[in-house]
């Protein structure tokens, strides 16, 4: 390896961690660099774009957020997902979705695939941002937590987007309890009027849920269909997408 490559890479993920901008001094305490050192490297970033010198402080640059816009950590997974997403929304004949818990109480949607019903939600759920308490996904993000742990990630105050949204907090970790306890969640026209979601969370080896997958229709044609006959689909291809990203 070449030494100065992996300074020069240490210093950039340590001022990652610093938002608002950190000191030569500060980086190379946390990176165990010398000073002097640290602060040629530093200046050598900021000169690529890579960081950003402000004063007497480095934060990352353009380039940076460029790069990581770029960036595609499923690439070589997606398609295989991809398939499974077709597969499972032409089984069910509703929409399948595929999101991934990005960070403390974050999450995306990556993939989705479309159902065969004429009458059927028309969203575009990848690249859009949707509400912890009033999303499936969200939900089952928040009942992997405690409920101190949930509460911390709710605003203080639940918007209501239909009459069921559920807003009191403390309804909604009754819900999330119930959640933990049958391993899937249901989102009941609480986002908008009419739909229905049922979601299973998609596990690693160790047990840590790193995304949901979740299938989503009108709710009177998904009801009579009965959730149980959903849920059981959905594990099935969220233990073929866990296995995927592990590699086997």
């Amino acid at each position: 390896m070449n030494r100065s490559a992996l300074r020069a890479a240490l210093l950039l993920i340590a001022a990652g961690e610093h938002p608002e901008g950190a000191t030569t001094a500060e980086l190379a305490a946390e990176t165990g660099i010398p000073r002097p050192t640290a602060f040629r490297l530093l200046l050598s970033l900021a000169h690529t774009g890579l960081l950003v010198r402000e004063g007497g402080e480095f934060s990352l640059g353009w380039r940076t957020a460029r790069l990581g816009r770029l960036a595609d950590p499923y690439r070589g997974l997606l398609p295989r997902i991809q398939a499974i997403l077709d597969r499972l929304a032409a089984d069910v004949g509703e929409s399948v979705e595929y999101t991934v818990f990005t960070g403390p109480g974050a999450q995306e949607t990556i993939a989705q695939s479309s159902g065969v019903r004429l009458l059927a939600p028309s969203q575009q759920y990848v690249g859009r941002s949707f509400p912890l308490h009033a999303s499936a996904t969200g939900k089952l993000l928040l009942s992997e937590l405690d409920d101190d742990g949930a509460r911390a990630l709710l605003p203080e105050r639940l918007e209501a987007f239909t009459a069921s949204t559920i807003t009191d907090p403390d309804a909604l970790l009754a819900e999330l309890g119930a959640a933990r306890s049958r391993r899937f969640v249901t989102l009941d026209n609480e986002l908008e009027q009419g739909l229905f979601v049922i979601a299973v969370p998609v596990r690693d080896e160790a047990g840590e849920a790193f995304a949901g997958l979740a299938v989503s229709g009108l709710d009177q044609r998904m009801k009579a269909a009965g959730v149980d006959s959903y849920v059981e689909r959905l594990r099935a291809a969220a233990g073929e997408i866990a296995g995927i990203v592990a590699g086997r």
